[in-house]
């Protein structure tokens, strides 16, 4: 039988040092994916100059067929072999590319309107497939760090202390770093604060690079075979659970994300206050990242997913009963979903790596690289839905750029800021239920992959 063994000692357990070299990769990638979150339909629509409806097709069209990317990138870091290792290389290769087409995308070209909208699907497009060689990589490689269940729940939850850290920066920070570099032009602000973040962006993901490494490996006797390891993969049915549960989820995050700016700037008229709003958005994220793992142990993943996601989902609703006038109302909901909603990715992510385990130990064959591209394929499908129903909505309910909106537009503003993403996650907690890969499961499955480990010389 086919099967990984560890190629490096002792390769249960990561030191500090390496857990938080490791989350300084997602630290670099979330300089680019909050600003997707938070900013791009805003700067699309109100800064680029991009019709609503034509933002929500792009956003669409370029975020599926990227994400179909993110598998084969999977399976050709599974199937690379140097002395980084699988995955380590792309964090190097990537790294500025990933920032030359980020400052490229968020550059407002002086042309008219068909070939600007053209620039903009070359460009977003070439950010996405940039995104996708150093993202999927840098995901599968905390599936072979180690073995460990609690130890990668741990890495998972630290790395999300470095994703979320850099989105409280890029949500904090973003539009006064527009305003500082523009001085008076957004769109000078934009393309200059995207040039900051790709020189930090290219030096986050080198210290990840020379900080980890890679310690399981699949065994030599395992051949390429894309159309098998689809097979094993799309008869994985953890595995599809999960990625119905991040399209829900991501799907929600998307619109909620994406309407913030338009609820402060049009509804709340307190545009000032977005930025702090968005920070308390990271801040409470980041506290729940930190007990993550402690939670995890006590309660269980599923558990702790299941509770945590069904409060965040509700407590999201109830911002349909603010007023304009209720800043601090908007802000406790905030800062409370946000924290409930926070548990979701280190464990959403944990729970993927299992579904690599648990694979290996059905089939005898390791594909980890794939089965995280699936976890960002899924991520980016979720962006992708709910970025272009966002744009829909704002199409249906007669958004017109930088003026005082109607009422039938305010009022789907507010559905999308509550009710609908409100539904997507409670659609996906009961998903959750079905999830059969509990933490007692899981222990069964990690000593008999270890057995076989040692019966097999690894």
């Amino acid at each position: 039988m086919e099967i990984a063994k560890v190629t490096v000692p002792h390769a249960n357990y990561l030191s500090l040092k390496e857990k938080i070299g490791y989350s300084l990769g997602d630290s670099a990638s979330n300089l680019y994916w909050k600003t997707f979150e938070f900013f791009l339909v805003i700067f699309y629509t109100d800064v680029f100059g991009l019709p609503a409806a034509a933002v929500g097709t792009m956003l669409l069209v370029t975020r599926v067929a990227d994400a179909a990317a993110d598998l084969v990138m999977g399976s050709i870091a599974d199937h690379t072999v140097m002395r980084w290792g699988h995955y380590r290389p792309y964090l190097l290769w990537g790294a500025v590319p990933l920032a030359a087409a980020g400052v490229l995308t968020f550059t407002t070209p002086n042309l008219g309107a068909g070939p600007k909208l053209l620039y903009a699907y070359i460009t977003y497009s070439a950010l996405m497939l940039a995104y996708t060689a150093v993202n999927t990589p840098y995901s599968a490689l905390m599936g072979v760090m180690t073995t460990n269940l609690n130890e990668r729940t741990s890495l998972s939850s630290i790395r999300f202390v470095g994703a979320f850290a850099s989105g409280l920066f890029v949500q904090y920070f973003t539009l006064k770093l527009v305003k500082l570099f523009g001085q008076g032009s957004d769109a000078r602000g934009w393309q200059m604060t995207m040039v900051l973040y790709g020189f930090v962006a290219i030096v986050l993901l080198q210290i990840c690079l020379v900080s980890t490494r890679e310690r399981v490996t699949p065994s030599r006797k395992q051949k390429a075979n894309l159309q098998r390891e689809l097979c094993d993969l799309f008869n994985n049915r953890p595995w599809w659970i999960l990625v119905g549960v991040q399209l829900l989820t991501v799907s929600a995050f998307a619109i909620e994300g994406s309407v913030s700016a338009y609820y402060f700037k049009y509804f709340v008229k307190r545009q000032d206050l977005l930025g702090l709003f968005l920070a308390s958005n990271g801040l409470a994220y980041l506290v729940a990242v930190l007990v993550t793992s402690h939670l995890a142990r006590l309660v269980g993943k599923k558990k702790l997913f299941i509770v945590t996601l069904g409060i965040g989902s509700l407590v999201m609703g109830l911002f349909s009963f603010a007023r304009p006038s209720d800043v601090a109302l908007i802000f406790v909901l905030q800062i409370i979903s946000s924290f409930m909603l926070g548990f979701k990715s280190p464990l959403v992510f944990a729970m993927f790596a299992d579904t690599a385990d648990h694979a290996e130990w059905r089939t005898g064959r390791r594909a980890t690289g794939l089965i995280l591209a699936s976890a960002i394929f899924s991520t980016k499908i979720g962006m992708a839905i709910g970025g272009w129903l966002f744009g829909v909505i704002l199409a249906y309910c007669g958004y017109v750029a930088n003026v005082e909106q109607a009422a039938h537009s305010l009022r789907w503003i507010i559905l999308s800021m509550s009710w609908i993403p409100c539904a997507l996650l409670i659609l996906a907690t009961a998903a959750m239920v079905l999830y059969q890969l509990d933490d007692i499961i899981m222990e069964k499955i990690e000593e008999d992959l270890k057995l076989r480990r040692v019966e097999n010389g690894g």
